[in-house]
């Protein structure tokens, strides 16, 4: 249910937020001795309400680090949102504005997941990735968790629609904070 803690248990996992109690390991680490430098291109992450920033499609995909312009379309082409990209003004150099404001909701959230799939991270979290994603979006989301799977990432997804629990090997339900 809504409420439940799913974000913010996300939120631990990637290191935004530290754990109230336990913690987060990655490879036996505490994921609070890694600095967001080293742990940062291993995990990809789309937070539940999409954050783009001021700036281009292609700096918003690889994370406004040096650009890779092979890697970024590599990413975009996973989130099957290369040919939209395409269609904009200026293509990957289009300014989308603080917030992406220039963007459609399902279009923000589509260039999140390629940012979530920059350089192909080892573990991937997605929050609710599908909530503004129509059906052509729905399916290039389902496309890439599958892509990544089968890549050897590991992919947390938070969702209540059944279509992309379908795709998952383990099923956590969160209740009351548990």
């Amino acid at each position: 249910p809504s409420g439940c803690g799913k974000s913010s248990l996300m939120r631990a996992i990637v290191g935004v937020w530290p754990a109230i109690r336990g913690t987060v390991r990655y490879d036996g680490a505490n994921i609070q001795n890694w600095t967001s430098e080293k742990l940062g291109p291993h995990i990809g992450y789309m937070p539940q309400g999409v954050e783009l920033f001021g700036g281009t499609v292609a700096q918003n995909i690889c994370r406004f680090t040096e650009t890779d312009s092979e890697e970024i379309i590599i990413a975009a082409k996973k989130a099957d949102v290369h040919d939209l990209i395409l269609q904009l003004p200026q293509g990957y150099d289009t300014n989308i504005g603080t917030g992406g404001h220039a963007l459609s909701g399902g279009q923000k959230q589509r260039i999140a997941l390629a940012r979530a799939l920059y350089k192909s991270p080892k573990v991937i979290v997605l929050d609710e990735p599908n909530s503004n994603l129509d059906s052509a979006g729905e399916k290039a989301l389902t496309g890439a968790i599958l892509g990544a799977k089968s890549s050897g990432a590991t992919v947390i997804v938070v969702s209540h629609r059944p279509s992309l629990i379908a795709n998952t090997d383990i099923i956590a339900v969160l209740k009351d904070g548990s």
